[in-house]
């Protein structure tokens, strides 16, 4: 996988380098004998260190050349194309893990995630147990309730019925005092009217006397005067 990409990313270079030139003078030529063996030979950064090219800088010098550049900018082109390749790759193996490490890095996260996965089932399976313990703790609180509610319903729907009773039994002595108040008074009231009657009666008796009398005196005395008169 490392070659691979390392190989895109030389033709990736090579092109840009190579369309991105900034070289104006162009001469068609070939490759002299010793720039050949100069070429076939590997190139260094320093007089001390070499390095391993990743493509193939004679086929690359002379492809230049056929392309009409001198000898001179073919060579600087694959030195400047060589640094910028070889930069590339160490960047990016810089960023790259090894398959060891990558391995490691995966079993760590697998045992954490297993661990982290005990973790939940058993913080769930307590959850779950204290869930069910407060469940039957407020079922049993909720019984205790319900029964002395309903105590206190039927103490107080009896201590209504008492008081219902109680009440209607006032009301019942209360009425029958007020018939025997009616009762009374009416009694009074049939015995002042015999009376008041009965003092009527006497009064239009006497009213008759009386009359009878007048009429009587009046006769006898018209009477007198006719016989007078006559």
């Amino acid at each position: 996988m490392c070659q691979q990409e390392r190989r895109e990313i030389s033709r990736g270079i090579t092109y840009a380098a190579i369309n991105s030139s900034t070289w104006q003078s162009r001469k068609p030529g070939r490759p002299t004998g010793a720039t050949r063996e100069a070429l076939a030979r590997p190139f260094t950064t320093t007089a001390r260190l070499s390095r391993d090219h990743h493509f193939d800088t004679l086929k690359f010098v002379q492809r230049l050349q056929m392309e009409g550049f001198s000898e001179e900018q073919s060579v600087a082109m694959m030195k400047v194309l060589s640094d910028v390749i070889e930069e590339s790759i160490q960047n990016l193996t810089r960023t790259m893990v090894l398959r060891e490490d990558q391995e490691k890095a995966t079993y760590t996260q697998k045992v954490d995630f297993a661990k982290l996965r005990s973790e939940l089932l058993s913080a769930d399976s307590t959850e779950s147990a204290l869930t069910r313990g407060s469940h039957e703790r407020l079922t049993n609180e909720l019984a205790k309730l319900n029964s002395r509610l309903r105590d206190e319903v039927q103490r107080t729907q009896a201590s209504v019925r008492l008081d219902l009773n109680l009440e209607k039994g006032r009301i019942r002595e209360e009425a029958n005092s007020q018939d025997l108040k009616i009762k009374e008074t009416e009694t009074r009231i049939e015995q002042e009217t015999a009376a008041l009657r009965e003092r009527l009666e006497a009064v239009k008796f006497t009213t008759l006397q009386w009359l009878m009398g007048v009429c009587t005196g009046t006769a006898a005395i018209i009477l007198g005067v006719w016989r007078l008169l006559m």
